[in-house]
């Protein structure tokens, strides 16, 4: 699979399979009044959150790139996200702040969600997600600066493991302006603190 195309087809058969295997491979009955259904139900529970393979976010970006004289930050910020940790498949959810500093171009804000939303129903791991959201802003709309800031908790961390409930995970990436000017940078990180103080 690349980054903007869609990864290998993968019927919903050949997942309803795999879950029954999974399923005796755990000493249960596939069969039984309970678990009948199941493959069914998880093959199109991870057809959906997986459905992001099949989008590209940068095209997704190019439909609504509008000229404008706007030289401001644009802040998106307490994005809901939810997405399946790839070493474990198990869920990590939480929020994205998404900002760009425009150069004479600007992108509907409700794209914003949408590109975490594709990268995000892709098995991932925090800090790619953080990255990738970020480049695709920058290549499309070519801002002076992105950053973007996710905090998640992971339920690979809460529910086995260390099982620590309370731990966040916060991943970031700061690109052109974000990156080399402490007064943006400290202007973002203000912004975003306040939402995650409330």
């Amino acid at each position: 699979m690349n980054e903007t195309g869609a990864g290998p087809a993968v019927g919903h058969a050949a997942l309803e399979g795999a879950v029954r295997v999974i399923l005796q491979g755990l000493g249960e009955d596939p069969s039984r009044p309970g678990l009948a259904g199941t493959p069914r139900r998880v093959a199109e529970s991870l057809a959906f959150l997986c459905s992001g393979y099949g989008e590209d976010p940068r095209e997704v970006l190019r439909e609504a790139v509008f000229e404008e004289d706007y030289n401001e930050m644009v802040l998106v910020k307490d994005i809901e996200l939810y997405s399946l940790c790839e070493h474990h498949l198990i869920p990590f959810f939480g929020k994205c702040h998404v900002a760009y500093l425009p150069d004479r171009k600007i992108v509907g804000l409700s794209k914003i969600p949408r590109i975490v939303d594709i990268y995000a129903r892709r098995l991932q791991v925090q800090e790619r997600l953080t990255t990738q959201i970020a480049m695709a802003v920058q290549e499309v709309i070519q801002p002076k600066g992105v950053a973007v800031v996710i905090e998640a908790r992971h339920l690979c961390m809460m529910m086995r493991g260390v099982e620590k409930q309370n731990s966040v995970a916060e991943t970031s990436c700061l690109l052109g302006q974000f990156e080399s000017s402490q007064k943006t940078r400290g202007e973002f990180l203000g912004l975003i603190s306040r939402s995650c103080a409330g």
